[in-house]
């Protein structure tokens, strides 16, 4: 028997549709990679509306849309009472009033941010606040406009918040009960990379606790979101999804048992931040990360073994040391702050060094990291 991953070719979205709906009558998941531009909102908004053709809503969902149901009331007349408006028609905000939403809501966004906030069930809104220390005193301060990512990482807590509600025991709440698909469409956009593992592990532990039947589609444009969702969840349908350009033609092929190796991603990214000289701090993060899994890999005590060893530097101390610090800042999720052109100096070298000592594909990297001056 054959192991070679099938592949699936569908002229009509509505056809694809009806293929995950049969494949969730034998499995629990469906994962699918695909790029940006090959329709998967699209995709995941005509499987929401193939449950409602069929008699009644049964897709809980989190895409594009989902963000548009919270809009910014940014009080221009008085520039003071910044709130996000709620679309309070929407079956999202089901059980908002009575299920202590603000405490579920609170206990996922303490994982990522810093602000705090009040839901208005009466005016359908938002207030945020944040902690800030002046003079030695901490004060709140109330009605912030928190940044876009912050923003985003709040809808997304949100939504946990809700799916929990709907998956945390074999008998919902009953404002969630016709819930019988979750259908997730990229929720890190906003992300960086070691954050998006983050996000990832906690998505599924939550999903690893259905208890009542309830199936799940993700989908997602992200390499190392996926890959971490193929770890964790390992009994899923797995696909690669392309479209034909200018044709309403989809390929859906099996991935096999093979994911896209996390390492190797990363520094594909690292190679392209670095070549494009768009560096920012936690980019050391990153590049830690990647040294420490070669240096386990290879049988060695610690990642500076992967350092180039200079002549005048026969220990690597300065590299080393390099990577120790600019590794253990407290950089924001959503504002990075971009490196210092020495910081950059010292990256590329790092980098450059690794990647020479260490071969990799050449395919995956298409253009040489930036050579720099010998620091």
């Amino acid at each position: 028997m054959s192991n070679k991953p099938k592949v699936f070719t569908y002229k009509k979205i509505n056809t694809l549709v009806k293929k995950l709906r049969t494949d969730l009558e034998k499995r629990d998941f469906v994962l699918i990679f695909a790029n940006n531009g090959t329709g998967k909102t699209r995709l995941s908004m005509m499987f929401k509306d193939e449950g409602k053709s069929e008699g009644s809503a049964d897709t809980l969902y989190f895409n594009a849309f989902t963000e548009d149901l919270f809009v910014w009331d940014n009080d221009l007349d008085n520039d003071t009472q910044r709130v996000l408006k709620l679309n309070g028609n929407s079956r999202f905000f089901a059980g908002i009033e009575e299920l202590e939403m603000e405490t579920r809501i609170r206990r996922f966004l303490s994982r990522y941010s810093d602000f705090d906030f009040r839901i208005n069930t009466e005016s359908w809104s938002v207030n945020f606040s944040r902690k800030v220390i002046s003079r030695g005193k901490t004060k709140i301060i109330d009605d912030i406009k928190i940044s876009r990512g912050e923003e985003s990482i709040f809808i997304w807590c949100f939504f946990l918040a809700i799916a929990e509600l709907a998956i945390d025991s074999k008998e919902p709440e009953e404002a969630y009960s016709w819930v019988k698909y979750i259908y997730i469409d990229d929720p890190i956009s906003s992300l960086d990379d070691n954050n998006a593992i983050a996000v990832a592990s906690h998505l599924a532990q939550l999903l690893s606790n259905i208890e009542n039947g309830i199936k799940v589609v993700l989908s997602s444009h992200h390499t190392l979101f996926y890959n971490v969702m193929w770890n964790e969840i390992r009994k899923a349908n797995k696909y690669y999804l392309c479209k034909l350009d200018k044709k309403e033609v989809y390929i859906l092929k099996e991935t096999g048992d093979t994911p896209h190796f996390h390492h190797v991603s990363l520094l594909a990214q690292l190679h392209r931040a670095a070549d494009k000289g768009k560096l920012y701090t936690y980019h050391f993060n990153m590049l830690r990360n990647i040294l420490e899994k070669t240096a386990t890999f290879h049988g060695f005590k610690n990642f500076s073994a992967c350092i180039k060893q200079n002549n005048d530097d026969p220990e690597g101390i300065v590299h080393t040391r390099m990577i120790n610090v600019l590794s253990h800042g407290n950089y924001s999720l959503f504002e990075p702050k971009e490196m210092l052109e020495e910081n950059k100096e010292y990256f590329n070298r790092i980098l450059n060094d690794f990647m020479t000592n260490y071969r990799f594909n050449p395919e995956l990297f298409p253009k040489q990291v930036k050579e720099t001056n010998q620091i």
